[in-house]
């Protein structure tokens, strides 16, 4: 997913996203349901009517003069005192206009509702349409302003995840720098020596390019691909450690039709061999063991920490070095925290890693 550049936009030119149509179809309903409303109020639905067909210009008008002008200019830009002074001016001509519009072409009645027949304006008329009117501006913008909340939500969403996604490829495309670095130069090492391992060793690596280059780019990986991974992996570092070198691997449960996120657990294997074979004078073992479960993949590798490690070196090991930083990333990243666990730490003279993970 690519990162496109956002430019704010004002509340006023958001509502322009909706279409003409929704516009239609929402004064139409309002419309339609107010006639009737009043029409089995009043018992006269063609009075109703005509009084919704006066009515129903001067709710939209000062509705969106409200959506469009009041309050992007003023709301917004916290003229507060302006708006009030405007609304209210807006007000009393909307109520000039639809006294003088009922009471030429509607009725000399201009209030049937109200307390008793009046021909001019009153206070009671006055305040009661005003009222009306400040229902219809509240009730629109209301609806405006949860559209629009709606959008910046989606909008954030849609950030935050691109974000996310970004983020997480920048933690994976880590681990293949730092690895096929260090492959190069064992494969550098043994043409020196004109060894026979060096074809072996180039293929193992062009497969390891090849999953890591196509095979990663989505969020989840099969699992059985994940391994065949760590088993490409495993066999590059024995051809580089010969017989110095004992991989137990064992893996127990149904792999099948299970995802992770892609070369999760090659860092870990990656770690155990920079801060365990690595350093390690004569034969080292490696013990790294597959448990699925209830939909829970059980993953714990344990190496050794060699004698000559220091205090710093081994605090820095059991904390967690730029590797292992990097997973728990991954995982705050890709995960929810009911999802996995992480357990870290040193044990008889081993280092041992535990992760409890859900697959998907």
């Amino acid at each position: 997913m690519s990162v496109t550049n956002y430019k704010a936009t004002s509340i006023s030119s958001k509502i322009q996203e909706i279409s003409l149509r929704h516009h239609i179809i929402f004064w139409s309903l309002y419309f339609i349901f107010n006639t009737f409303r009043w029409g089995s109020y009043f018992d006269d639905y063609l009075y109703s009517l005509k009084t919704n067909l006066i009515g129903f210009p001067i709710h939209m008008t000062l509705s969106y003069l409200n959506v469009y002008v009041f309050m992007p200019n003023f709301i917004f830009k916290k003229k507060y005192l302006t708006y009030i002074i405007l609304l209210v001016l807006s007000l009393f001509t909307m109520l000039l206009v639809k006294f003088n519009l009922t009471y030429y072409l509607v009725s000399e009645n201009v209030w049937p509702e109200g307390t008793e027949v009046i021909s001019k304006l009153t206070l009671n008329y006055s305040i009661d349409m005003m009222i009306g009117e400040l229902y219809v501006i509240t009730f629109v913008t209301a609806i405006k302003i949860t559209m629009d909340w709606l959008k910046e939500h989606k909008r954030v969403t849609d950030l935050e995840k691109t974000q996310l996604e970004t983020e997480l490829l920048f933690l994976r495309t880590q681990i293949s720098p730092h690895f096929f670095f260090n492959t190069l130069n064992n494969i550098y090492s043994l043409s020196l020596e004109n060894s026979k391992k060096t074809p072996k060793i180039i293929l193992k690596l062009s497969e390891l390019m090849r999953y890591f280059l196509y095979e990663t780019k989505k969020s989840k990986q099969t699992l059985e691909k994940e391994i065949i991974s760590i088993q490409n992996y495993l066999d590059l570092e024995r051809i580089r450690f010969d017989n110095n070198l004992e991989v137990n691997m064992t893996i127990s449960g149904d792999i099948s039709n299970k995802k992770i996120a892609p070369m999760l657990l090659l860092s870990f294997i990656e770690n155990a061999f920079k801060h365990g074979a690595n350093k390690n004078i004569g034969k080292t073992k490696i013990d790294i063991d597959f448990l699925i479960k209830d939909d829970f993949l059980y993953f714990t590798i344990s190496n050794p920490i060699p004698t000559t490690t220091t205090q710093k070196q081994h605090e820095e090991k059991t904390t967690g070095g730029i590797g292992l930083e990097n997973v728990k990333k991954r995982l705050a990243l890709g995960y929810q925290k009911k999802e996995y666990n992480l357990n870290i730490e040193q044990k008889n003279n081993l280092f041992i890693v535990a992760l409890k993970i859900k697959l998907k």
